[in-house]
């Protein structure tokens, strides 16, 4: 017998919303395509054409990003939005409780750009680890 859990921890629409932004990659890297999301932002999505291939593809990567990463506290689509719209100034980082190193994004403009972009790279993993810690 097979036990199914809901563990919803990406949402469709916030994929659709970051689409917007997909030919620089920000879909692909919410979903945990960081290779993919990187081609996307050196080529445009390809040269537009994946881009737009992806507007069909974007529920199978999120039923896949649902089972494999964690459900908890942390939300993965708040912290999705502040790392895209405020991520050198560490407010994501704030968020989930990464005091420290969220002031030093704060004061270094992401620790010059190079911590944003590991986190685009990472993120997902650091929320689905938050998420595991038992209090």
């Amino acid at each position: 017998m097979e036990i199914q859990r809901n563990n919803n921890t990406h949402s469709v629409v916030m994929g659709y919303l970051l689409w917007i932004f997909g030919f620089l990659g920000a879909h692909r890297f919410y979903y945990g395509k960081p290779v993919t999301g990187t081609i996307w932002f050196f080529t445009l999505g390809l040269l537009f054409i994946g881009w737009i291939i992806d507007l069909v593809l974007i529920p199978g990567m999120d039923r896949e990003a649902d089972l494999r990463y964690q459900q908890g506290p942390v939300s993965y689509n708040i912290s999705w939005i502040l790392l895209t719209f405020l991520g050198v100034f560490g407010i994501h980082r704030m968020y989930m409780g990464k005091w420290i190193t969220g002031i030093i994004y704060l004061f270094t403009g992401g620790l010059f750009f190079i911590g944003v972009l590991y986190d685009f790279w990472t993120l997902n993993e650091q929320i689905t680890l938050k998420n595991s810690e038992r209090l």
